[in-house]
């Protein structure tokens, strides 16, 4: 067997604990703050380096403005990583935990913040994005509120590991803070809506049932999807959604339970409101939405539009989308299934005697929702070819959204507006809406 590896101990030692000044928050939630470091003979250049303006140390749960001490536990090559051993002297803006297993539980990272600072904060991340990444300054919007701060979540997916006893119930949950693979035992989720944490106990006691006769060999994944009071655990069930748009009757969306949609629909009314307006406000006539999903975006935009094409990856969600537009009686929308990459190629843009091209770039907007990972070069390629009046991206990353940016401003669009929306309150979470004109 191999030597393990023995742990790096510069610049602090393992477990060692230190004082420090918290000054602002990172994107991914935790704290950081900066230590001057004594004169190390022999120490690493990058030490030396970084050590003139004080070494980072990231300090989860912990807020700008508090004076802690820590237990460093791991030194990488440009920061330590600390755990929070005491608070010395908090933030006005600190608050209790609801959740008695924060910290703990690695699905939230603000419950100790109070929400308007929550909301500051994350106003202030995107700013520092759009500097950073982007390189340009511009005014960020201040943050739409979510209108609950807890009881919001409509869909969580509790994880539970192969019980190595089965006499002994195995945890279900969610992962450790800081860990891969441990699993903390999660009873209820206070950012849950009630009726999901209504549900919960029954499917633990099901699970742990199942789990007792040794049914679990693997690492499993559950589901609890909640749509107007009822909670499935199936895959495979057909939910409805209803979105209030501003119209004489909500717009009624039906998808399968395993498909994404958004997980807050408390604030679905005022985002999609904000998406179909930034769209139309460029003058255009026609809509393309990209990784359109069931229709969400296409659908609440299409009373905005002469006419709507949405595309979508998932064939089970383009055959929704379509039933959706039949459903609400949207006759100007038109779906297709296909890699996002490719839709500008099948567009209908001949022109009738009676009609302008449909679909013409300089009248046409997109929006583009693509997953966590932002646009590949091979989309944004195609859609800069195309060169549409104008786009609007939305993004459940900022960061790749950011890098996404500057290939936009390169291909000849301006930043208009950007506007975040706090889907996921008391977490580091946030989706941001970026408005761009040709």
């Amino acid at each position: 067997m191999g030597q393990k590896k023995k742990p790096n101990d510069i610049p602090f030692a393992y477990h060692q604990e230190i004082e420090l000044e918290i000054t602002t928050l990172t994107n991914l939630g935790s704290g950081l703050g900066r230590v001057q470091l004594p004169s190390i003979e022999n120490q690493k250049s990058d030490i030396e380096n970084t050590a003139g303006g004080g070494w980072v140390v990231m300090v989860p749960f912990t807020l700008p403005g508090e004076r802690v001490r820590v237990r460093v536990f791991r030194n990488q090559k440009n920061f330590s990583e600390a755990d929070v051993v005491e608070v010395l002297t908090p933030s006005p803006h600190r608050v209790a935990a609801i959740c008695p297993l924060f910290a703990r539980c690695g699905g939230c990272q603000y419950q100790h913040l109070a929400y308007p600072e929550q909301l500051l904060w994350k106003q202030r991340q995107v700013t520092e994005l759009l500097r950073h990444m982007a390189g340009i300054e511009f005014a960020v919007a201040p943050v739409v509120p979510s209108p609950r701060e807890f009881g919001y979540r409509s869909k969580i997916t509790p994880h539970l590991n192969p019980p190595r006893d089965v006499a002994v119930p195995p945890p279900i949950g969610f992962l450790r803070q800081g860990t891969r693979f441990d699993i903390v035992d999660v009873p209820r989720c206070p950012i849950a809506t009630d009726a999901i944490n209504a549900k919960l106990p029954e499917v633990r006691a099901r699970v742990h049932a199942r789990a007792a006769t040794g049914d679990y060999t693997r690492a499993s994944t559950l589901l609890l999807r909640e749509a107007s009071g009822q909670v499935t655990t199936d895959y495979e069930a057909i939910i409805t959604e209803s979105i209030d748009t501003g119209g004489a009757q909500p717009l009624k969306l039906r998808f399968l339970a395993r498909d994404f949609f958004q997980n807050n629909p408390f604030i679905l009314p005022v985002f999609t409101s904000y998406v179909r307006a930034q769209a139309a406000a460029s003058g255009a006539r026609y809509l393309v939405d990209a990784y359109c999903g069931s229709g969400l975006f296409a659908l609440t935009a299409a009373p905005s539009f002469t006419r709507v094409a949405g595309i979508e990856l998932s064939e089970s969600s383009i055959r929704f989308a379509r039933e959706n537009a039949t459903a609400n009686n949207l006759p100007n929308v038109t779906f297709q299934a296909g890699d996002a990459a490719q839709i500008f190629a099948g567009l209908p843009t001949l022109a009738t005697p009676a009609a302008p091209p449909a679909f013409a770039p300089a009248d046409t907007a997109v929006i583009i929702d693509p997953p966590r990972k932002g646009c590949d070069e091979a989309f944004l390629s195609q859609l800069f070819t195309y060169a549409p009046r104008a786009v609007v991206y939305v993004s459940c990353d900022p960061a790749t959204q950011m890098r996404d940016l500057k290939a936009f401003l390169a291909a000849g669009y301006t930043l208009t507006a950007a506007q975040p929306f706090d889907l996921f309150p008391q977490t580091r979470h946030l989706e941001c809406v970026l408005t761009l004109v040709k």
